[in-house]
């Protein structure tokens, strides 16, 4: 079969490399893809929203599943194009994808339903909001109603910060349109963990649980990222702890969507906090987690096209998936001046000698080739990932194909997977 996969990142650079190992597979394309994703498959030159070019290349090359990885495809409609025109796409249809595309949505939709959230308020008013903040207090997290590549929640330690954060926000509108409303909610204490399932919005089928790390610097410290790396299993998701994300959320959420006349299929990914043993949303993506699928597709031992496909097509009760047993870790190595203005085009060395490594795989995020070498083309460049016989051994693993890893400027944190040394199932 053939395969499109839409997206230029380690997220769509896993993807690809997973459908790969599938005996189901004989051409996989990717638009627009990256400079890694080019070795394993033909990177068209397509952005992601720009679905009308998209579905035309789908039918002229007879594409036999599509599959999404960015959100904002999703929120623009370019499921409900591909199945208006009979061509299996997996992932959420544009209503069902409010649930990452508004915040707001998220958020009333869960009180509506009972899921465990923060207490909340959404304005459209930025005085109202300033009120409110005065009111309420600080610690605050602001949130931008749309998408923001996930650099729209700012935790604000102070009245002032909130406020001035609001004002970038709603008046000089850094998020564009995703600032016409924000969401106001209260600080919440915890561990923080990523949980992800397959679903065809009757099913639901858990993947490996995962823990992502936000902030640019080790500690958690500095301004949130889209993701400095990820490692799984998450310990603190015990397997108490997971019965009761499957019961107390992602069940409600599907149920709740369902009845209101939204079939959601595809993957749905909550972001949690864990206080006093008690999941807590934070917030829901309608796509795979980047970083946080890359170290869970490495465990996946199972083939990822039969699951995509039983999604597709409502009949995932039908499949069960296999993981191996060994923990993976991902470190995120970005360019220097990420998540603001970045320096492009280093040459980066030592990849070969990375890769060489046993049970490494480097996911391509934000790379390109320039005179026969790979090059920095983004802020999150390469996403290193390996896998090993406990967390602690991952770790080890993955820094030292960080270590030889090298370019003008490079950036990641020293730190990701240590909190997963310090929790016990």
């Amino acid at each position: 079969m053939k395969v499109l996969v839409i997206g230029s990142g380690g997220r769509e650079h896993a993807l690809v490399w997973k459908l790969a190992q599938s005996t189901k597979v004989r051409k996989i394309f990717c638009a627009p893809g990256n400079a890694g994703i080019s070795t394993i498959a033909e990177c068209i030159n397509i952005k992601p929203d720009n679905i009308e070019d998209l579905l035309t290349f789908a039918k002229y090359e007879a594409v036999d599943l599509t599959v999404i990885g960015p959100e904002l495809p999703l929120t623009l409609g370019i499921v409900d194009a591909f199945e208006k025109e009979r061509l299996r796409i997996f992932g959420p249809n544009r209503r069902a994808s409010q649930i990452e595309g508004s915040k707001a949505f998220a958020k009333e939709l869960m009180r509506r339903y009972g899921v465990p959230t923060a207490e909340f308020r959404v304005f459209s008013s930025i005085r109202e909001a300033e009120e409110y903040i005065r009111l309420k207090g600080a610690p605050i997290v602001v949130k931008a109603d749309g998408l923001a590549a996930g650099k729209g929640v700012i935790v604000a330690n102070t009245v002032d910060d909130a406020i001035n954060t609001l004002r970038l926000i709603m008046k000089e509108r850094v998020f564009g349109e995703a600032g016409n409303r924000v969401v106001i909610e209260e600080h919440l204490q915890g561990e923080e963990a990523s949980f992800m399932v397959f679903t065809d919005g009757k099913t639901i089928l858990p993947m490996a649980s995962s823990q992502d790390h936000k902030r640019l610097y080790d500690n958690d410290e500095g301004p949130n990222t889209g993701g400095m790396g990820a490692y799984s299993p998450a310990p603190v998701v015990t397997r108490r702890l997971e019965k009761k994300i499957m019961n107390n959320i992602m069940a409600p959420v599907i149920r709740g969507l369902r009845s209101e006349g939204i079939n959601y299929k595809g993957v749905l990914y909550a972001g949690l906090m864990i206080s006093d043993g008690e999941p807590i949303v934070l917030e829901f993506n309608a796509r795979f987690g980047d970083p946080e699928i890359q170290p869970v597709i490495v465990k996946m031992k199972s083939d990822i096209v039969p699951v995509l496909e039983s999604v597709v097509e409502e009949r995932l009760s039908e499949v069960d998936i296999e993981w191996d047993t060994r923990a993976a870790v991902c470190v995120v190595m970005a360019s220097e001046g990420y998540p603001g203005k970045y320096r492009k085009g280093d040459i980066i060395e030592g990849l070969s000698e990375s890769i060489k490594l046993d049970n490494v795989i480097v996911f391509h995020a934000g790379t390109e080739i320039k005179d026969g070498e790979f090059v920095t083309a983004g802020g999150r460049v390469l996403g290193v990932t390996s896998l090993g016989m406990g967390i602690k051994t991952a770790i080890e693993n993955t820094y030292k194909a960080v270590s030889k890893i090298k370019w003008e400027g490079v950036h990641y944190r020293k730190d990701i997977g240590r909190k997963g040394l310090r929790i016990k199932d």
